[in-house]
């Protein structure tokens, strides 16, 4: 006999949760999990920056990092119906910042202004994208509620760019062979429903991904030269330095913990350091390999990401002390 006794969904008034935009509803987005879940719903790991952060003549509601590329986010929300004050906020700050993200939140999106943004999205290049985002909050019966963001904007499929789109004609084999890589992976980490999130595929020898905080990241890539492919944990940016020697601090406890032979690379004199894993004799060009090597390169980049995401995270590079050189003389 079919069970009947089901649970009703009851939607709730957003104002019985927050009561004000400023003291109840921006420190709850400003929050770890709220993030999560924004980021989740636009395909973007976030990285609070900083609330009420000024950009401009006016203030920014919540300011983040995308932590794939480095870019601003900017969010800006409202517990009312969009209204114009806000849109020419978001022009405002579009206009002050060189590349960012803009993600507009609201009770409910006005035709106008959802028509503004999808307007926006088509006419400025891929170093600005606008997101709207309606807020439900649900719960059935005397659950917790739970929040839920609708897309009701988005870029156009984020496929924007600067410039037309590269033909083939104007890649080399090399190049094109590269970029289909890219994209058979990106498809490989989607069917596995992979923690890591696929980005665009490029013509390029390596492809970038998120690891949850920005100026660290994960990269995979491939030598065609010399029959390689690798995937490596990246500490990049003004202090990637003492970042990477904290993490190698932890050296042992790592690779007890991942399973996997690390190769660990300060690479002085260069902006990045490295903690890669390695597939040597494996070639790229050989199409009918590329199943084995993209699931090689999923399972070791979510073995990465487990292992290195929350240590990024608390790493604090005031917390290294750089040796001293002592002259010979001294010594």
């Amino acid at each position: 006999m079919p069970k009947t006794d089901l649970g009703r969904l009851e939607q709730i008034d957003l104002r019985t949760i927050w009561t004000s935009e400023a003291g109840d509803f921006t420190p709850w987005l400003a929050v770890e999990h709220s993030l999560r879940l924004l980021g989740d719903t636009i395909g973007i790991d976030l990285e609070l920056e900083a609330q009420e952060k000024n950009v401009g003549p006016f203030r920014a509601d919540i300011l983040c990092k995308d932590t794939g590329n480095g870019n601003w986010v900017l969010i800006e929300n409202q517990l009312e119906k969009t209204d114009h004050t806000h849109l020419g906020q978001l022009l405002t700050y579009a206009a002050g910042l060189k590349a960012v993200t803009i993600v507009w939140i609201a009770d409910r999106f006005t035709d106008e202004h959802r028509a503004s943004l999808d307007w926006l999205n088509e006419i400025t290049d891929d170093r600005f994208n606008f997101f709207g985002l309606e807020i439900e909050a649900w719960r059935i019966g005397d659950s917790p509620i739970a929040p839920k963001f609708n897309t009701v904007c988005k870029p156009n499929d984020w496929t924007k760019a600067v410039r037309p789109p590269i033909r083939d004609s104007e890649l080399t084999d090399t190049k094109i062979l590269q970029r289909n890589y890219w994209a058979a992976l990106a498809e490989h980490l989607n069917s596995r429903k992979s923690i890591i999130k696929p980005q665009k595929a490029l013509p390029q020898h390596w492809a970038n991904y998120a690891i949850g905080r920005s100026s660290f990241g994960l990269v995979a890539a491939v030598n065609t030269r010399d029959k390689q492919i690798w995937v490596a944990v990246v500490c990049q940016g003004l202090e990637g330095k003492a970042h990477y020697h904290l993490l190698k601090q932890e050296q042992s406890a790592i690779e007890q913990e991942i399973e996997y032979d690390l190769v660990w690379e300060e690479l002085p004199g260069k902006k990045e350091s490295r903690i890669s894993i390695r597939y040597d004799d494996i070639d790229p060009m050989n199409q009918s390999g590329w199943p084995y090597q993209h699931e090689w390169i999923a399972e070791r980049l979510e073995a990465l990401h487990r292992a290195f995401s929350l240590r990024v995270k608390q790493l604090d590079a005031d917390e290294y002390d750089e040796p001293v050189d002592v002259p010979s003389s001294q010594a």
